[in-house]
């Protein structure tokens, strides 16, 4: 497999306090890995083909709409990938209780806790690009969710596997003391200016880095920043 191809990607921003003490989940990225390495991040990763085939709920039309632009993926792929790499990398359930028969591989673990995913919780908030000549490439969309919605206790991380270390709830006044990746730094200030806005984003920013002037569109939206 050509490991430089532009794959689809997912990434969950789970944001806690909001109102109060804004904080985000994000763990370290281990020093020997091909992408990031080393840097702090929020969970997520490449979507698989067994994303397609979970039953996810029903995302709001919003994200729908949005998540179809310039996007061959299923938007219920993107969301599961979503949801599902938080649960690999973190433990974490953003779910609702249900039982569901023969769970893809990837899913058993997660369908073994008694839950169904939850998109309803979920709100497509950001989308980037890997620019040309890293050693992985993906097209990634991040989701916003509120920790209010976990089906799990939000400060429990025993079952999550060893691709994050470090795994904290990271104050949003803090997160720029952290190794962040630049994207990581343009999308935690989007976000705290969608706290102090509160309600709904009113357009998804695209970083498309396709042209030396990196510009971002807006999806839903589109007008250029």
């Amino acid at each position: 497999m050509d490991k430089t191809r532009l794959r689809d990607a997912a990434t969950l921003i789970l944001l806690r306090d909001a109102d109060r003490h804004p904080a985000v989940l994000m763990g370290q990225r281990g020093a020997g890995a091909a992408f990031m390495p080393g840097k702090f991040v929020f969970p997520g990763g490449a979507v698989d083909a067994n994303d397609a085939r979970v039953p996810v709920g029903l995302l709001n039309d919003d994200c729908q709409s949005r998540l179809a632009e310039e996007t061959h993926q299923p938007p219920d792929a993107l969301a599961a990938a979503a949801i599902r790499e938080l649960w690999e990398e973190t433990g974490q359930v953003l779910g609702v209780r249900g039982e569901w028969s023969d769970p893809p591989q990837g899913w058993r673990g997660f369908a073994a806790s008694g839950h169904l995913p939850n998109a309803a919780a979920l709100t497509f908030f950001f989308r980037a690009v890997t620019p040309v000549g890293r050693p992985r490439r993906f097209d990634a969309r991040f989701f916003l969710a509120d920790a209010a919605d976990l089906a799990t206790d939000p400060d429990d991380f025993t079952r999550a596997e060893d691709e994050l270390a470090h795994l904290q709830w990271v104050p949003l006044t803090q997160a720029r003391n952290f190794d962040l990746p630049f994207i990581t730094q343009v999308v935690l200030a989007e976000l705290a200016q969608h706290v102090k806005r509160g309600g709904p984003p009113a357009s998804v920013p695209f970083f498309r880095n396709d042209d030396e002037a990196h510009l971002v569109a807006r999806l839903g939206g589109r007008s250029p920043l």
